[in-house]
Parts: C-alpha cells; structure tokens; sequence
C-alpha cells in the first residue's frame, strides 16, 4: 500500500510525507487521482455504417490531490506556521516534483504544477488540500532497465518482458568495433505485430550511434571522435518508431557481418497506482 511520498520543488528541496503520521506537523490523510486517468477517443460517423469507425485516443493530464493535516504542537508551531510552512512546496503555479513508496510496488515518480491550495484557518481539524496538475499522466520508474547484446545475421530475437503498464520507449547504443552501412531493427509485439526500423548510413570503428524512440525525445545520433551530430536521415521513412508494450516484446538486431556490441535502455511507467 502506498505508505510515503515524497515532494521536490523547483530549487530541489525536499519534505516528507507519511500516512497517517504526523511528521514536522504534517500527516498525510490521502491521495486522490492515482487511478488510470480518463482517454479521449476520437471517432468517425458514416451515414451508411452502423456505429463509428475508431479515429485515435489520448490520454488526458492527471490531477492530483493530496489531503495533509496540520496537526501544530501549539508551543513551537501553530496552524499558520503549519500553513505558510508548505507555501515552499505547494504555491499556486509552482512545479514539483512527487515521488510514491508503496509497500507492495516499485517507487516512481511524477511531475506537475500546483493549481490550487486550500487550507482553511479556522475549521474544526485543520487540512490542507492541494490539488497539481500533471501533463504527462504517467507514473515513471525511479531506475531504468539496462541491458546489452550482440547483432545477429540470422533470425535470432532477444526477449525484453516489459512490466510497465503503459507504452514507453527505448534507447539504443550501438558500439561499432567496425565498419558498417546499414541494418534493421525488428521489434515483434505481445500481440505478434512486427514493426521495424530500417537504418542506412555510412557508420565507422568506433563511431557510437544512439537510436532513442522515447517521446520527446526521439532521434539518431552519431558520436565520431568525440563530435556529436544527427543521423537521422539515416533512418528509411517506411520505418516505424517502436516502443514498448505491456508484456513479452522480441527484438532482432539484424546486420551482416561480425556481431556489433549494443546496449538498450528504457524506464517503467505506469498508468495508475
């Protein structure tokens, strides 16, 4: 069960928060929005079609709110001191950051801004809610998974059982000990759908070439005596940008010749808590 959390703010501070006890005054009562949050779908009507035709689907930004009680000592710190005391985390507009331990789940980490603050002087047990938005509504893994292999000139998959819950992408870094001027990466899905990315360039000894399909981030870049540039153009426009799904993904790293030391790496995330 979710037992923690943690709260950053922009100049890297960091407070505490622990359920159902009181730490420095503050008790975590709860969180709210820590479910899968609710998708968009975009669809088309036919006049001569039963029903609609599926289009596309989002996801929406998460809301966050967290309830602390302020339970003051009333010799050292009151209610207000309580109050302005969490200004430094929770104003209105500002970004934090907010990390979740659970006892029965991996720890992650989240992103937002604090749309509102509420915490009123005078009730009857005094509480602050706050509510923080968060644009990207996924839960992320605090460690990334790390691992290596070898290109292969047959049709030899590698297994990568990915436990998040939602997609995400993955890092490529091939570590050229020769020359080389094309391959393909095959990616076969949970549901046996195989995508690829197709790469031809001119690629040296020792050059680095890393391929990132991470949203946000996605590109190919060369690394060549220590001078970094894209290759992007390398990168066939039948290709598919792949990424991670819920369960078994195969991968073949496919090139001719001698095989080619690469690393991979990608992060958890998590729809919901």
């Amino acid at each position: 069960m979710l037992n923690q959390i943690e709260v950053r703010n922009a100049a890297g501070t960091l407070q505490t928060f622990v359920l159902d006890d009181v730490a420095d005054g503050y008790v975590l009562e709860g969180v709210d929005g820590l479910d899968p949050v609710k998708a968009t779908i975009v669809t088309s009507d036919f006049a001569t079609l039963d029903g609609v035709q599926y289009q596309s689907s989002k996801l929406q930004s998460r809301n966050l709110l967290v309830y602390l009680g302020l339970e003051p000592d009333y010799i050292s710190t009151s209610v207000r001191d309580l109050r302005n005391g969490l200004y430094a985390w929770f104003m209105p507009k500002s970004a934090v950051n907010l990390r979740f331990f659970d006892t029965d789940g991996p720890t992650v980490s989240i992103d937002g801004r604090v749309e509102s603050f509420e915490a009123p002087l005078f009730a009857k047990e005094p509480q602050a809610v706050i509510s923080i938005i968060c644009p990207d509504p996924d839960f992320v893994e605090l460690t990334p998974v790390d691992g290596s292999g070898n290109t292969v000139s047959d049709t030899t998959e590698f297994l990568i059982d990915y436990d998040g819950t939602v997609e995400t992408g993955i890092k490529f870094t091939l570590n050229l000990n020769r020359s080389e001027s094309d391959f393909v990466i095959y990616h076969r899905l949970p549901d046996n759908t195989i995508k690829s990315l197709e790469f031809t360039a001119t690629l040296l000894d020792l050059d680095t070439l890393v391929i990132d399909t991470n949203v946000g981030q996605k590109g190919i870049t060369l690394t060549r005596s220590g001078v970094q540039s894209s290759l992007l153009y390398g990168m066939s426009s039948q290709s598919s940008w792949f990424a991670l799904q819920p369960g078994a993904n195969y991968f073949r790293f496919y090139a001719t010749g001698a095989a080619i030391p690469f690393t991979y790496q990608f992060t958890n995330r998590y729809g919901g808590l």
